[in-house]
């Protein structure tokens, strides 16, 4: 069981389940809405509310800028996403170790969240999607530049994920955070190149 992946797992269904936002996702109990704005609020990076997008990272909650990658605001986004977390994070820990692993999900985490609100401040946004498409970048570009990884993704996997990144961004699946899709994206392809180049130069 890679330990880290594993957390991130939990923490993501923990929040979930804590803040209500799941029994939301499922159509249980709507009058709850208000409990659950409460309840997310300090974990928000956005415009949406007083006090919770830059004056607040300003005023010393930094957390903010990692946290609303454990927010899933329905019930395909959190099930997707946990999904493509597991397969593809768990073989990359296992590849990288967990520290190296905690590194890669930390800065794509704020940089993808950063690029989103600087795009769409007034977004209310989240989702572990811009990690996930980091992990898709890091990965195509280890198997491509790197015969020494031992581990590369499939070619329909790629062109799947990569086609749904397009209809995203095509405004036809509803309000997406496609900015941060967009940086983890190029964030994975980035680290992934320069790693493998690197470390196994040819």
């Amino acid at each position: 069981m890679p330990p880290l992946t594993t957390a991130l797992i939990a923490v993501c269904v923990g929040i979930a389940l804590w803040s209500g936002l799941l029994w939301s996702m499922i159509g249980v109990d709507p009058s709850r809405v208000e409990t659950i704005i409460f309840n997310i609020k300090p974990l928000l990076f956005t415009d949406v509310f007083p006090d919770t997008g830059v004056e607040a990272i300003m005023d010393g909650d930094f957390w903010r800028l990692l946290t609303p990658v454990f927010l899933h605001f329905g019930l395909a986004h959190i099930v997707f996403n946990m999904l493509w977390l597991w397969q593809l994070g768990g073989p990359l820990e296992r590849r990288l170790g967990s520290p190296e692993f905690l590194t890669l999900i930390v800065v794509v985490g704020v940089l993808s969240n950063l690029a989103q609100y600087f795009f769409k401040p007034e977004s209310l946004f989240g989702g572990m999607s811009g990690v996930v498409y980091a992990l898709l970048g890091y990965f195509w570009m280890q198997g491509r530049f790197n015969p020494q990884f031992g581990m590369a993704l499939r070619q329909p996997i790629v062109v799947m994920m990569l086609t749904w990144f397009v209809v995203c961004w095509l405004g036809v699946v509803g309000n997406i955070a496609n900015m941060a899709h967009t940086a983890g994206l190029i964030l994975g392809v980035v680290w992934g190149y320069i790693s493998a180049c690197v470390r196994y130069p040819r």
